[in-house]
């Protein structure tokens, strides 16, 4: 004989000679004669172990309380307990007790990526990463979606879910912000014939992110291509000093040709322009050289007005002390003062002027 006690927050099934009899209560029960009794808790899903569940559903008294949900192949049931989501059910069919908790069922098709919107986001953080695909468009993205390699549709910023099923889920992300296009080391030869090496810079924005896929092969290397022909149609018609005095110009018309090619490659060309041109080394050196030579003239210049300003300075002060015998006197004054600065001790005497006296010191001391 053996005792058995079921608690109130189960159910007995109670078995006689393998036969499913009838369902018990809370109680204590002792069991003889062939009879066992198999425990079902409240709080997990009826799985008999002695039996199958239609058995057990056949019996009123347990399907009056139990919720049963049936899942089909390409299904799957999103369970709640008392409104709060608790797993997910694969095909098969569930029960569970009903006695004290309140059990709903969303079924889910699975026959298709494409996620129901009534289902509610916050349920895939508790489902196995194996059930669903993420999808995260940051707000200056848009991505292109596609089942089985063919476009579906555009998605804007936001998270989204898909189911994994045999449909397979690929997507791309696209920048939407203006973006940057170098064209560097485009070597090319001028009109008269000198290697040029020049790094050009263009700013776009893609404006339609479907046919930029589906219309042309590789719109970047076109870009790239028809700013290559732009300098090297520009370049080769000038000589190298017009050039380097025109550098605008050729930002303006490789900007043209650019903007001439914007619907057909599905771009806006914001902005264009030279980056840098690089000379041979030889054409440096020579170009310095000028510059150097240039700049030396201009110093010369410089220097033989700053000549010709000081001497008519000086020669228009001699004229006023020649009219003026104070500003003579306020010279010698200025003159003694500077002598000063540099001199300990001068002895004058009464005969002769100041400045004579000091000319004589001077030359006494030089002497």
């Amino acid at each position: 004989m053996k005792t058995v006690i079921i608690n109130d927050n189960q159910r007995g099934f109670l078995f006689k000679n393998g036969r499913y009899v009838k369902t018990l209560a809370a109680g204590k029960y002792r069991c003889f004669g062939g009879k066992e009794i198999e425990i079902s808790d409240f709080a997990q899903p009826i799985i008999p172990r002695k039996c199958s569940l239609d058995t057990l559903l056949a019996d009123k008294a347990v399907a009056e309380v139990v919720n049963v949900v049936e899942v089909k192949d390409e299904e799957l049931a999103l369970h709640f307990v008392n409104g709060t989501f608790s797993s997910a059910l694969r095909p098969g069919k569930h029960a569970f007790w009903s006695v004290t908790d309140r059990h709903e069922f969303k079924l889910v098709d699975l026959s298709t990526p494409t996620v129901d919107p009534t289902v509610p986001s916050y349920v895939f953080s508790k489902l196995p990463q194996a059930l669903y695909t993420r999808l995260e468009v940051a707000e200056y993205q848009k991505a292109r979606l596609f089942f089985n390699r063919k476009l579906v549709k555009l998605l804007d910023a936001g998270t989204y879910y898909f189911w994994k099923t045999p449909v397979k889920v690929d997507f791309d992300v696209i920048d939407t912000r203006l973006t940057q296009m170098d064209v560097t080391g485009q070597e090319i030869l001028t009109a008269d014939k000198v290697t040029l090496r020049i790094n050009f810079v263009c700013n776009y924005r893609i404006t339609d992110y479907v046919k930029i896929l589906t219309e042309i092969d590789d719109f970047e290397e076109q870009l790239h291509v028809t700013v290559q022909l732009a300098l090297r149609q520009f370049v080769g018609r000038y000589k190298l000093d017009e050039i380097l005095e025109n550098k605008e110009e050729l930002s303006a018309f490789v900007l043209e040709r650019l903007k001439a090619k914007e619907k057909a490659l599905f771009v806006e060309i914001a902005e264009a322009g030279v980056k840098d041109i690089i000379l041979p080394g030889e054409i440096r050196e020579i170009m310095n050289t000028v510059l150097v030579a240039e700049k030396r003239a201009q110093a010369n210049v410089i220097t033989r007005r700053e000549e010709v300003a000081s001497t008519r300075s000086l020669l228009n002060t001699a004229r006023l002390m020649e009219e003026n015998q104070t500003l003579y006197k306020l010279k010698e004054l200025e003159y003694v003062e500077r002598i000063c600065e540099n001199v300990g001790t001068i002895s004058l005497h009464g005969n002769g002027g100041i400045l004579s006296q000091l000319t004589s010191i001077l030359n006494g001391s030089n002497a």
